[in-house]
């Protein structure tokens, strides 16, 4: 009668056990799920925001920064998401231009595409003009993807080019996930 009783209450606590080191489980994929979600694209973030993620990758002496910080974007077939671009006036004599511009232009992709239809994946922001940015001051921007239904599932690598003055200034490189 003990022993019966012995293993019913060592059931039991292997039971309780595993329970909870399910509900452990379950609750450390949400928290890494949330971690991963929040390092997405800049579409969610606003101006206020953006600018201040953008002020945190200023810390080294960078011309230009991209965010998300990981230079890589993920986005579904038929969803928009956005890149945020940050430009900085690191110039040390006021001699220099303070007036930039920047291009956004794809560079390789393996879609099967061509560079005009990955490059067309770009709705708003993909060059700007005339950016006045005094010296040690920054400026923040974004461009827009819309990646159209008929897109197969690839990767397409994209640069922005920033020009101060005319004069190619710094670059950053990025890529672009297509997933299904």
């Amino acid at each position: 009668m003990k022993n019966k009783k012995a293993a019913m209450e060592m059931s039991v606590g292997t039971i309780v056990t595993i329970v909870l080191l399910m509900s452990v489980l379950v609750l450390g994929i949400f928290l890494i799920q949330g971690i991963f979600k929040s390092a997405k694209g800049a579409v969610d973030l606003t101006d206020q925001q953006l600018q201040a993620e953008i002020g945190k990758l200023f810390e080294s002496d960078a011309g230009v920064v991209i965010y998300p910080t990981s230079k890589y974007l993920k986005i579904k077939v038929g969803e928009i998401d956005q890149v945020g671009i940050g430009i900085k006036n690191i110039a040390g004599n006021t001699n220099v231009p303070t007036t930039f511009s920047y291009v956004v232009k794809q560079t390789d992709n393996d879609c099967g595409l061509s560079e005009e239809q990955v490059t067309n994946w770009i709705s708003l922001g993909r060059t700007d003009e005339g950016i006045p940015i005094p010296i040690s001051g920054f400026e923040t921007t974004r461009a827009t993807f819309k990646i159209p239904e008929s897109t197969p599932t690839c990767l397409a690598d994209f640069r922005v080019e920033v020009y101060r003055g005319g004069e190619i200034y710094d670059s950053e490189y990025f890529t672009v996930e297509v997933k299904a």
